[in-house]
């Protein structure tokens, strides 16, 4: 048997679990972004706890805004993390910065979010509420 994936699972291996700690590069380059992928996950879960602690202490509606925030998180992390490049990792995030709260920001839908939230900002800052227009008829 010349595949050594279908030999590994043969004798009881996971695809899964091979796949995602595949990387390409030279092998100092994958040891250095294993480390800075593990840097970045933590990243990761650190502004997720940030956005969840916040949602302690928000209203309702916007409770429901930062669980979509957090939807947006969890697909930005999945899309980081499924990138298979060591290069990617050393050059894109050797340097963390806020790159992670960047990166929601940039997404269309939190983007949408906003707009939202500014909207009802200003209906109420001209005395109305945000379903004014459902309560005049």
């Amino acid at each position: 048997m010349n595949d050594p994936i279908a030999a590994w699972e043969d004798e009881g291996g996971s695809t899964a679990s091979l796949a995602q700690h595949w990387m390409i590069g030279t092998l100092n380059q994958i040891a250095w972004a294993v480390q800075i992928k593990s840097q970045v996950n933590a990243e990761f879960d650190r502004v997720r706890k940030v956005l969840e602690y916040a949602m302690t202490k928000q209203s309702p509606k916007d409770a429901t805004d930062i669980e979509a925030i957090i939807r947006i998180l969890e697909d930005k992390r999945a899309e980081v993390m499924e990138n298979k490049h060591a290069g990617y990792f050393i050059h894109d995030w050797q340097e963390l910065g806020n790159q992670v709260s960047r990166m929601i920001v940039g997404d269309s839908r939190y983007q949408a979010i906003k707009a939202s939230q500014t909207a009802t900002l200003g209906l109420r800052a001209h005395g109305h509420s945000p379903d004014w227009k459902t309560r005049r008829q």
